[in-house]
C-alpha cells in the first residue's frame, strides 16, 4: 500500500471559520481522513512546532494556511510550512486577500494600541499597561510574538499555489479542491479555485435588474424591507457582487442579503474596491456635483464597505506605508 499523502494545518490571523469549514464537511471529511494523513493541524491535534520541524523539506504535499499574517510567530510558520510542503494553498479570504483583520491597514500599531488598551470605554487600565514583547516574571524572560504596524496576505509573505477564497470556503470548493490535489488535476500554479466571471452572471436576481440602474439613495439592509427577488443594487442596497467572482453558491443573497465581497475580484480585476467604484459610479442618479456627494455620503464607511476584505492586496494596500 502507497503511503497516503502528508497534509498539513495553520490558522494565521482570522476568527476560525476556515477551521470550522474543514469541520463542517460533515461526512465528507471521513473521506478526507482516509485518503490523506493529516500531520500538523494545531487547533484540533496535539501537533507541536517541533515536529513540523523535524519533517524532510518538501515532504509535505500540501498546506492549507488560513487567516492573514499579523504576528512574528505567524510569519515564521508560515515560512517554516512552505519550506515543508510541496504545495500551499491559501485557504479562505483573509489568508487570499488579507480579509477583515486587513482593514486594520487604515491604522498603525500605535493607534491600535492604544485604542485597545487605552480609550474604548470598557478599558480599565489605569497604570497604562500594554503587552510586551519581552517581560521578566519570577525572574523567567517571557516572550510575546511581535506585534506588525502592516497585516499582509499569505502572498506578500510565502509563495502560494492556489487561493481557495470565501468567508469561509464553502465544502463544495474544498473537496474538489482536495480531490484535485488528490489526484493531480489542478490549473496552472496561482489559480484561485472558483469560476472566473462575476457573481452578478450567476445570481437568480439578475434578469430583475433594470437595463439602467440609476441610484438616487443608499440604503443599509435593515433600514428597508429587502424584495427577495430582486436586484439589490435596483433596490438602492450596496452589493458588491458586480466586483465579487462567483463560486459562493449565492449563500448571502439565498438569505436575502447582499455579497460582501469575500470572494475576491475575478482575475481581470486589479483592485476590487476601484473595480466596484467605478460600476457605482456609473450607476448614480445625478449629474450634479452637490447630488452625487450627497448620495455618497449616505454609505457608512465606504472604505471600510469597499474594501472590506481586499485592502492588504488592493493598490491602497495601507494607510501609512512606513515600518513592518
Amino acid at each position: 500500500m502507497s503511503e497516503k499523502p502528508k497534509v498539513a494545518f495553520y490558522w494565521c490571523a482570522s476568527c476560525g471559520g476556515c477551521e470550522e469549514a474543514v469541520i463542517d464537511l460533515a461526512e465528507d471529511i471521513l473521506k478526507v481522513v482516509e485518503a490523506v494523513d493529516i500531520v500538523f493541524w494545531p487547533v484540533a491535534l496535539d501537533f507541536k512546532k517541533s515536529d513540523v520541524e523535524a519533517m524532510e523539506d518538501g515532504s509535505i504535499a500540501v498546506s492549507f494556511i488560513n487567516g492573514a499574517v499579523r504576528l512574528s510567530e505567524q510569519e515564521e510558520m508560515v515560512k517554516l510550512l512552505r519550506k515543508k510542503s510541496q504545495l500551499v494553498v491559501a485557504f479562505g479570504t483573509c489568508a487570499h486577500l488579507g480579509g477583515i483583520p486587513g482593514l486594520a491597514n487604515f491604522w498603525d500599531k500605535e493607534s491600535i494600541f492604544n485604542r485597545a488598551y487605552h480609550t474604548t470605554p470598557s478599558t480599565d487600565n489605569p497604570e497604562g499597561v500594554v503587552p510586551q514583547e519581552k517581560s521578566t516574571v519570577d525572574g523567567k524572560e517571557l516572550y510575546l510574538p511581535s506585534f506588525f504596524n502592516t497585516v499582509y496576505a499569505l502572498n506578500q509573505v510565502i509563495d502560494v499555489d492556489y487561493y481557495l477564497p470565501g468567508c469561509a470556503p464553502p465544502r463544495d470548493l474544498i473537496m474538489n479542491a482536495v480531490q484535485a490535489i488528490l489526484e493531480g488535476n489542478l490549473p496552472p500554479k496561482g489559480s484561485v479555485l472558483s469560476p472566473n466571471k462575476a457573481l452578478c452572471e450567476d445570481c437568480d436576481r439578475n434578469e430583475t435588474k433594470p437595463e439602467k440602474l440609476a441610484i438616487k439613495d443608499i440604503k443599509r439592509p435593515w433600514e428597508v424591507i429587502l424584495d427577495p427577488e430582486t436586484c439589490f443594487l435596483a433596490q438602492g442596497v450596496i452589493c458588491m457582487g458586480p466586483a465579487t467572482r462567483t463560486g459562493c453558491g449565492q449563500r448571502c443573497i439565498t438569505a436575502n442579503m447582499p455579497c460582501r465581497g469575500c470572494f475576491g475580484p475575478t482575475d481581470q480585476v486589479i483592485d476590487m474596491g476601484a473595480k466596484f467604484l467605478a460600476a457605482f459610479a456609473s450607476i448614480l442618479d445625478a449629474d450634479d456635483e452637490k447630488e452625487v456627494a450627497r448620495i455618497v455620503e449616505t454609505i457608512v464607511d465606504p472604505a471600510g464597505t469597499f474594501y472590506r476584505f481586499s485592502l492588504p492586496t488592493s493598490i491602497l494596500r495601507r494607510r501609512k506605508l512606513e515600518g513592518k
